[in-house]
């Protein structure tokens, strides 16, 4: 005996799969505008550091021709790996514009499906499996470097997505904040603290020794 998708689904199981979709979709939408943005105003903020950094050399002595020379090096690596997106950038846009219709589609859907009984499932289900074919078509697998970490803020923090928060109960550090930042805040802080300890930048024994002999008195 064969069953339809509808028989084994109710209405809150439909509204929490649209959710589940339109966060994918939604989320993908975003991180398509992510790397156009990277692509298209990286270049920009680099040329204009160069410029500032090459000002402040002429009036700061401290600013060592050495330092000056790895960081064009590394501005140049970075402008190199960014022109590899460049050709493409358009096609970023025109997806994320794509993806972002088919997350209000979405929306729509869900509200449609939640204002009404259960004898709207079966044409709902169908309507959610066409918007998910075409999220597949159009989706673009590869993205720039660091475009997740901006997606998160794009996503989360500057769209509407309290319709699809309703089902998925988004939490801080678990969705809103990627695993990957906070893990490479903690190495920088790691990081930051040894350099402190071992070059002697902040003078921890004398600062200890000042305290122990505050309290001898």
């Amino acid at each position: 005996m064969k069953y339809q998708l509808s028989d084994l689904m109710n209405r809150d199981d439909l509204l929490r799969l649209i959710a589940d979709t339109a966060y994918n979709i939604g989320f993908g939408a975003k991180k398509h505008f992510a790397t156009f943005d990277i692509v298209t105003k990286v270049p920009g903020l680099m040329r204009i550091f160069s410029i500032a950094v090459g000002i402040y050399s002429l009036a700061l002595d401290g600013l060592s021709s050495r330092f000056l020379s790895a960081s064009f090096i590394i501005l140049g690596i970075t402008s190199l790996y960014i022109s590899f997106y460049d050709s493409q950038k358009d096609k970023y846009e025109e997806a994320g514009v794509a993806l972002i219709q088919l997350f209000n589609e979405l929306k729509k859907l869900y509200f449609h499906v939640k204002e009404t009984g259960d004898d709207v499932l079966p044409e709902s289900i169908e309507k959610l499996t066409q918007i998910e074919s075409k999220y597949y078509q159009l989706s673009m697998s590869k993205q720039i470097l660091f475009s997740d970490w901006y997606t998160h803020y794009k996503f989360f923090w500057q769209h509407q997505i309290d319709w699809v928060d309703e089902q998925k109960h988004f939490k801080l550090f678990r969705d809103k904040i990627p695993l990957t930042f906070l893990i490479a805040v903690l190495f920088s802080s790691i990081a930051l603290a040894w350099w402190i300890l071992i070059s002697g930048a902040v003078p921890f024994k004398q600062v200890i020794l000042q305290s122990v002999e505050r309290v001898s008195l």
